[in-house]
């Protein structure tokens, strides 16, 4: 499915979401959402009541997810911030999935 964006270079970008995002299936529904736009990463918990990831893709699916990260999230989360670094520029995905971490 990421063959279809011809022509689009892939990228990698680290995340971390802050506000009311754990124990609301935060990490479930962002999952699906990357699964939905043809994404690879992960997500996961952190100690500090974050929930932090990364996601790689075409960019244009990378900045939808983005977006959701920053304005959606799962139905009962809040979302304070959402912060992004370490965009770079990949050659390939160096993930199969995208997967939720324990």
């Amino acid at each position: 499915s990421v063959a279809m964006a011809e022509g689009e270079g892939l990228v990698s970008v680290d995340y971390e979401v802050s506000g009311k995002v754990q124990g609301v299936f935060f990490r479930k529904y962002t999952q699906r959402e990357a699964k939905r736009l043809g994404l690879v990463g992960w997500v996961q918990n952190t100690s500090h009541g974050t929930v932090q990831g990364q996601i790689q893709g075409p960019t244009t699916r990378v900045r939808e997810l983005q977006e959701w990260l920053r304005k959606v999230g799962s139905p009962q989360s809040c979302i304070s911030r959402a912060e992004f670094s370490n965009e770079k520029e990949i050659a390939a995905l160096e993930h199969k999935e995208f997967q939720i971490l324990k």
